[in-house]
């Protein structure tokens, strides 16, 4: 019974220690501090930047054979900022604000030959300093930008074609009353084909005024007014205050002040007693 004892108690203290040897600390959880959301800042004027060789032109019609441009004492107002911050063109700097600049800054002039400056890609901050912040960008001298010049003549192409192709259908009527009011009582005197030729020729000088005429509902109107007094069937006064038949001298109208009188008379047409004389001029003129 002893040897038992003794074996049992040698065997307790082997067993608490193996457990002890076993158990492991368990490391407390850490939170990790969420991260921040920054906002993306929209894109800037800097960040949009094209690398690009730039030409640039006076807007004057003059071509000196040079023209300095101012390059320092000049500001900008940086509306992120809230302030107006001064400008300076330097070659040995990287920015041309002058709150920016670090170190010795080696003003550089900016001068145009026979009206223009061509700027290689390689010069950045010039080209910043002339296209984004200077003063006088638009006003004395501009970037020349062939994308907008051929922007501008697709526009003007396009409405001389649209300008051409009104006046190849119109019909001799309605061309001979957008030719009335572009060259007056010469129509009269025309031949078809020579109304034709004038009006593709005024077609092709003002685009923008033919289509404009040739979509006026008065214009017509006046042309049948102006028809019908050349050929006596109406009478205007001396005066032009007054239109009359001129068989008899019967006044129609009174032509209202200050008021162009075969406008006056073109508005007078689309009234209910106008329509009626509208009509038996037609007839006369048939």
């Amino acid at each position: 019974m002893a040897k038992k004892q003794k074996t049992e108690k040698a065997v307790e203290p082997l067993i608490e220690k193996d457990f002890e040897e076993v158990m492991v600390e368990t490391p407390p959880v850490v939170k990790q501090p969420k991260k921040e959301i920054v906002a993306k800042t929209a894109p800037t004027k800097e960040n949009k930047w094209e690398i690009k060789n730039r030409t640039y032109l006076l807007k004057s019609h003059k071509k000196p054979l040079s023209k300095l441009i101012k390059s320092a004492g000049i500001y900008y107002f940086d509306e992120e900022a809230g302030y107006e911050r001064e400008l300076k063109y330097c070659e040995n700097q990287r920015t041309s604000f002058v709150d920016e600049m670090v170190g010795d800054q080696r003003l550089s002039h900016i001068i145009f030959r026979n009206g223009a400056l061509v700027v290689p890609k390689n010069k950045v901050v010039l080209q910043k300093f002339l296209s984004l912040y200077h003063p006088h960008r638009d006003k004395v001298f501009y970037e020349l930008k062939p994308q907008v010049i051929a922007q501008d003549e697709l526009v003007d192409i396009n409405l001389e074609v649209d300008a051409l192709i009104a006046a190849r259908n119109m019909d001799i009527d309605m061309a001979e009353a957008v030719m009335r009011a572009e060259i007056g009582s010469k129509v009269s005197k025309m031949s078809s084909k020579e109304l034709k030729r004038d009006l593709l020729i005024f077609a092709k000088k003002n685009p923008a005024l033919l289509l404009d005429l040739a979509s006026d509902a008065d214009v017509q109107l006046r042309n049948f007014g102006i028809k019908a007094t050349e050929m006596g069937i109406l009478k205007l006064s001396q005066d032009q205050r007054t239109f009359s038949w001129g068989s008899n001298n019967r006044k129609l109208m009174n032509v209202p002040f200050d008021e162009h009188p075969y406008s006056a008379l073109a508005a007078w047409f689309k009234t209910d007693e106008g329509m009626e004389i509208y009509s038996n001029i037609e007839k006369r003129l048939n």
